[in-house]
């Protein structure tokens, strides 16, 4: 049963660390690794809740105006503005850069905003998250340097 709270905790996490609240889903991600976890699952599990946290931040986005100016919405309209700009510059193909702990967040809200078909959305994004938990748990594995 500790396994699956500290599965269920690393999925918690990673969705978090998608959406409004600050999170540091990539130390429960080594955490877990370091601790004996399987590192596919744990891969899998940070990474499908990192993406359905954005999903999150899509939805936000298609109802921007509506939430914009609420105190808890999770892109400020500066940064907005300039996620707005790249992505209509660079298309979807930005969203390979979602796994950026600066502006990934504000991408996947342009997305919305910008009205992005789901299904795009969340193959581009999943490929960006998985990427990013794939490049980090090399890392602390020794895999990389």
């Amino acid at each position: 049963m500790d396994g699956v709270f500290a599965l269920a905790s690393l999925f918690a996490v990673a969705f978090v660390a998608a959406t409004i609240l600050p999170a540091q889903s990539e130390a429960a991600l080594v955490g877990l690794q370091l601790a004996g976890y399987p590192l596919g699952l744990t891969i899998a599990v940070a990474s499908v809740g990192n993406t359905l946290g954005a999903v999150v931040n899509w939805a936000l986005g298609r109802g921007v105006s509506r939430y914009r100016d609420r105190r808890w919405f999770p892109v400020s309209p500066k940064a907005l503005a300039r996620a707005s700009n790249w992505y209509r510059r660079w298309g979807r193909w930005s969203l390979l850069l979602s796994w950026a702990p600066i502006g990934g967040d504000a991408l996947t809200v342009a997305a919305g905003v910008l009205r992005e078909p789901f299904w795009s959305f969340v193959l581009l994004v999943a490929v960006a998250k998985t990427g990013r938990y794939v490049a980090v748990s090399a890392l602390a594995a020794g895999l990389w340097g």
